[in-house]
């Protein structure tokens, strides 16, 4: 990168953490530091729930899976409209009827102390674990693009997070937040404006989606009703809307968001505009993927993304001969592309159906025997490099922001990812610090304690969580997808969550003993049948990992409602 982009990065991060440290300085009571003063106005919680999902592996591999699977993804977010709708008439009002500063609070006043800590504890795990990955995602793709170590990168993004999280809190990650989306935003919408402007000059935005449309790129819906696939109509409204209400009914990194509403209006209008803003958002990522995909049309695309593997192979003395003879089979049929492609923009001027498809058809082969080519490099480089990751999705964007973008906006597209990364982790660990705060600690442990001493201990337990986090990041490998492995993590551990918040909502029979148990046993499950799925033996119980939040959501109703007719009920609610 030139000294300019340098700047701009450097710049817009320790600006947005200088902001944060400076705006929450006076925040020392545990209402502030916590709630942040229930003064958060609705747009400004709108825009801290959504800088809070959109992580950097949303900018990072988006656009990679749009590039290498179309647009179907955005189905995923087809359920979020209708999972706001009911966390805003249902769970928002008990949670502001009662008071609490964390969701688990309320199953206490519902069932008893060990379902409370229960729940606690699993999301625990599990937002300890996506913590870290929030840090190594971004973190192993900058450390490869930037050359840095990837301790380094993995230390500066923890670092910086924690600086401003621990000093201001609930608050702190609010405001910063603000700025964090208007970056975020920005910067996506100029790279869209560009890529469309790196397109040759006699092709404009139609002619680009037309190119992506013939070409499989353009598959936003699909109603073919499959338990196997992960994205389709129906896993996106029924699948993914479990998920969206466990993420935001009951995660705390985004009930701590709206809980610093100042009115339930005013939260649930921020969760509304999520719900209405996000999926315009993710469509406008995938289209970039799209169209960065129709720009190696007519450049020649790299056969493998990750440039510091590639160049490590091509040194190779034994496989970098084989490497290279890959690399130029794959140039030729590129070039064979090419000429199809103009054919294609050509026949859709001239508004020709039988050229279109005959040209469609053979388009479409040439990018199947590209596809299996780029495999075999993979396979090759899996070869010769057995410890190299081999996926390259999640590098698709950022090679192709450094390869063709102007000085200055290849600076603020990556401080677009590290403003990312450390919106969703601040918010994470924001919210294991609270939750370690409040439902253990002064719960069980120090339970009349001033306020200071709260604020003082929460802030130990943040810090102490971007520890871990770090630590835990710099133990990671790559998934297939990394935005694929945040929302596998998810769906292992929110149905349970969600289970139990359903039964404590809708099924005031259901006493504690009989959830509590229901969960555990229904995680148990979740986790047995994800493991049968991964090496096959799912049988009858074969299904996206979607799916999950579905299944293990019902299977806490069903078997606490029937364990409760056996166990007698502690505690019932009327």
């Amino acid at each position: 990168m030139s000294s300019i982009d340098w700047i701009v990065l450097f710049g817009t991060l320790f600006a947005i953490v200088a902001y944060g440290v400076w705006k929450t300085k006076s925040n020392n009571s545990m209402e502030s530091y916590l709630k942040g003063s229930d003064q958060t106005k609705w747009w400004a919680i709108g825009l801290s729930i959504m800088a809070t999902q959109a992580s950097a592996i949303t900018f990072l591999s988006t656009p990679g899976q749009a590039y290498t699977d179309g647009m179907r993804f955005i189905q995923f977010y087809f359920g979020l409209p209708i999972a706001m709708i009911i966390i805003s008439i249902f769970f928002l009002p008990l949670y502001y009827k009662a008071k609490v500063y964390t969701a688990y609070e309320f199953l206490e006043s519902r069932f008893d102390v060990k379902t409370r800590m229960l729940a606690a504890f699993i999301f625990l795990i599990q937002r300890g674990l996506a913590a870290g990955i929030t840090i190594y995602a971004p973190a192993i793709i900058l450390s490869a693009l930037l050359g840095w170590p990837l301790q380094l990168t993995t230390l500066i993004i923890g670092a910086l997070v924690i600086v401003y999280t621990v000093s201001g809190g609930t608050e702190a990650v609010t405001q910063t937040q603000k700025q964090q989306m208007a970056v975020m935003m920005g910067g996506m919408v100029v790279a869209g404006i560009l890529v469309v402007k790196a397109l040759p000059e006699s092709v404009g935005l139609t002619d680009a989606l037309h190119v992506a449309g013939k070409m499989g790129k353009l598959n936003v819906v699909n109603f073919e009703f499959d338990l196997n696939d992960r994205y389709n109509f129906w896993s996106g409204i029924t699948g993914a809307v479990f998920l969206f209400m466990s993420y935001f009914g009951t995660d705390q990194s985004q009930v701590q968001r709206y809980l610093s509403g100042k009115t339930l209006k005013e939260s649930r209008m921020g969760l509304i505009m999520n719900g209405l803003l996000k999926v315009p958002m993710q469509f406008v990522i995938l289209l970039i993927g799209a169209l960065v995909f129709v720009y190696y049309q007519y450049n020649q695309p790299p056969i493998f993304f990750n440039e510091a593997v590639r160049q490590e192979v091509l040194l190779n003395e034994e496989y970098g001969e084989d490497f290279q003879a890959y690399e130029q089979e794959y140039a030729d049929l590129f070039t064979e592309k090419l000429d199809l492609v103009k054919e294609l923009n050509a026949a859709v001027t001239d508004g020709s159906p039988t050229l279109i498809e005959t040209t469609k058809h053979e388009l479409n082969r040439l990018q199947g025997d590209s596809d299996t080519i780029r495999a075999r490099a993979k396979d090759l480089i899996a070869e010769a490099l057995p410890n190299r990751e081999t996926n390259d999705k999640d590098y698709i964007f950022m090679n192709f922001v450094m390869n063709t973008m102007p000085v200055g906006i290849v600076g603020l597209l990556f401080a677009v990812i590290f403003s990312a990364a450390m919106s969703s982790t601040s918010s994470e660990l924001n919210a294991l610090g609270s939750t370690t705060l409040i439902d253990f600690y002064k719960r069980r442990i120090k339970p009349n304690e001033s306020d200071q001493h709260y604020v003082k201990y929460s802030k130990l337990f943040t810090l102490l969580w971007g520890v871990i986090a770090i630590i835990f990041a710099s133990t990671l490998s790559l998934f297939e997808n990394l935005i694929q492995a945040v929302n596998l993590i998810g769906s292992l551990f929110y149905p349970i969550i969600l289970g139990i918040f359903v039964v404590a909502f809708f099924f005031k029979r259901v006493g504690s003993s009989a959830v509590f148990v229901a969960a555990i046993i229904s995680q148990a499950v979740v986790i047995l049948v994800h493991y049968l799925n991964t090496i096959g033996q799912a049988g009858p119980l074969k299904m996206g990992f979607l799916w999950y939040n579905a299944f293990g959501c019902v299977l806490v109703v069903l078997i606490g409602v029937l364990l409760n007719t056996f166990i007698k009920p502690k505690k019932q609610v009327a």
